[in-house]
């Protein structure tokens, strides 16, 4: 069964293009304009093994804030959109990712219910040139298009890039539990109500 979708989203203030193979064994070609989220995103395809092409163009002289929460949009449309109903998953999905002196912990359900938990705060406005407060609005957007139940939370931290790094390392690992195929459900989304 081929687990694939690409979405493309083009409006006045970004076009991007998301592929996503979530049989893959999570390789990455990213390209958003903004340095350090392509080094998140790359870790976010190399831990959840999800084979993921991500070109996204936006109004960077702006800011980079529709750049961010677009490309969180489109990312998770495709992930949802080769999901193909939630079919024959596990659902859910938990990892603990140390860093150095912080650690990070992310639970989440594939279950069409989308929300987001956010307990996760930074010591410093920037990394590089983004914005620490353009974090949430990604993770935000992917849980609402993923159609994802996504508890994130630093549970202690000091270094942004450290507290940045383990939570996409962490939803990785949660989406790579969560997207496994489990032979149990027969093909059929895990739930009681048999639809997600």
């Amino acid at each position: 069964m081929a687990r694939t979708a690409e979405v493309a989203r083009n409006t006045k203030e970004t076009q991007i293009t998301v592929r996503v193979d979530l049989g893959g064994s999570g390789v990455s070609d990213v390209e958003t304009g903004v340095g350090f989220f392509d080094h998140m995103l790359d870790g976010l395809a190399r831990f959840s093994g999800i084979d993921l092409y991500v070109r996204a163009k936006g109004d960077l002289h702006i800011d980079f804030h529709h750049a961010v929460e677009d490309t969180g949009i489109v990312i998770g449309q495709a992930i949802k959109q080769a999901l193909d109903g939630f079919k024959g998953i596990r659902r859910f999905g938990h990892a603990y990712v140390p860093m150095d002196e912080t650690l990070t912990r992310c639970a989440l359900d594939l279950c069409n219910r989308p929300y987001l938990i956010w307990k996760v705060a930074f010591k410093t406005p920037k990394i590089g040139e983004m914005d620490t407060e353009l974090f949430k609005e990604f993770h935000q957007a992917f849980a609402m298009n993923c159609g994802a139940c996504v508890h994130l939370e630093t549970l202690y931290g000091d270094n942004s890039h450290h507290i940045a790094e383990s939570g996409f390392k962490a939803l990785g690992l949660a989406l790579r539990a969560a997207i496994e195929l489990d032979p149990k459900t027969h093909g059929h989304a895990p739930s009681t109500k048999g639809v997600l």
